[in-house]
Order: C-alpha cells, then sequence, then structure tokens
C-alpha cells in the first residue's frame, strides 16, 4: 500500500494537468484560428444608377430641365413609367409642376418609335386655363419621354383610352414631336470687365 501522502501529493497533481492540457488547447485553437486567411466577404455593389431629365416650368412658365437620379431598369416601357412617375411626382427643387393638379398616369406602350401615354381624365378638367399653361403641361410629358429615350420621336397623348382626345385650347389626336423652344432662355454670360475697363478706352486727341 502506498504512503498516505504520496496519494495525497498525486491527487493534488492531477487536476493541474488537466487544467494546463485545456488551456493548452484552447490556446493552440486560438493560434490556429489567427493563421487562417479569412475570406474577404464579398462587397455589394450599388445598383445602377442614371440620371433622367425632367421638365417642369419656372415662375414665368416656362419649361426648365431638372436631373433626377434614377435606379437601373431594364425594358423600354418599364423605363419610362418610371421616369413618367418621377415627373408626376413633382419637382424637388424650386421649380413648380406643368401637370393639372391630380393628372394621373394610366399606362405607357412603346410602337415602334411611337410612346402612347394614357393620362386620367384629370389631366384635361383640370388643366389651367390658357393656351401656354396647357402647352407646358403637355410638353413637359412629350419633351422627358423624348429627351431620355432617343429612339422615341413622337409621344401620343390619350385621355382614359381616349384617342381623340382635346383640350380647351390643343388638340391631342395626333402625334407630338418634342418641341424645346418652350424651354427657358439660358442666361447670357456676364460681360467680360476688361473690355469695358476706362483704361482700355480709345481716346482721341489724348497722349
Amino acid at each position: 500500500m502506498p504512503p498516505l501522502h504520496k496519494r495525497s501529493n498525486m491527487s493534488l497533481v492531477i487536476p493541474f494537468v488537466v487544467l494546463a492540457l485545456v488551456f493548452a488547447v484552447l490556446i493552440w485553437g486560438k493560434y490556429k484560428t489567427s493563421r487562417m486567411v479569412k475570406p474577404t466577404p464579398p462587397v455589394q455593389q450599388p445598383a445602377g444608377q442614371h440620371t433622367a431629365v425632367l421638365f417642369f416650368i419656372d415662375e414665368g412658365g416656362r419649361l426648365v430641365r431638372e436631373g433626377r437620379q434614377m435606379e437601373a431598369c431594364s425594358g423600354t416601357e418599364v423605363c419610362m413609367k418610371a421616369v413618367l412617375d418621377e415627373l408626376f411626382n413633382g419637382p424637388v427643387g424650386e421649380l413648380d409642376e406643368a401637370l393639372p393638379e391630380g393628372t394621373a398616369l394610366k399606362g405607357v406602350q412603346v410602337v415602334g418609335d411611337m410612346a402612347v401615354v394614357d393620362l386620367s381624365r384629370d389631366f384635361s378638367e383640370e388643366a389651367v386655363s390658357g393656351s401656354s399653361a396647357e402647352m407646358a403641361a403637355v410638353y413637359s410629358i412629350v419633351n422627358t419621354v423624348c429627351v431620355n429615350f432617343p429612339s422615341v420621336s413622337k409621344v401620343k397623348l390619350n385621355i382614359e383610352g381616349d384617342e381623340k382626345a382635346v383640350l380647351k385650347h390643343l388638340d391631342l389626336s395626333d402625334p407630338l414631336a418634342p418641341d424645346f423652344s418652350l424651354e427657358q432662355s439660358p442666361a447670357p454670360l456676364p460681360a467680360d470687365p476688361a473690355a469695358s475697363s476706362p483704361k482700355n478706352d480709345a481716346r482721341k486727341g489724348t497722349k
């Protein structure tokens, strides 16, 4: 029978050995983990965007272009509807909306080089009185479509499916080509200060 003190020593040593082994396994695991090359998580690329050109009006009733960031889309009709939805949502800056209040987009169809845009009845019933206001409302749509979709050269506007719709001053029976003469004229460039400087003026009879 082994001495009592030796058995006591063994009972104290064994837990320490087990604990040391546990720590050794943990440390080795962490070491291996730190040495492993971690795969780089894939970077999510932002969805493609493009800038659409929308036509609103200024205080004088002239058409003015406003850029709008748009999400990428596929299909001419789908993209055209998205652009027109933005137009119908109104401007984000200081410009005014050219469309009559309550006008809604009913549908869009592309036939060859022509876009057919169907509008709600509010487009005719809520139109601001005056030929200039009607022109601005009509060509805010026509110009927006043709500028953003170069393959489209003309736009047919229907009202609730009516292909022979007539406003108070405009006949919408025929397709319309864009009219950029309705846009606001660009501001004149500032004069060159040097050109009007007194020292550059030719003064006859002086030395």
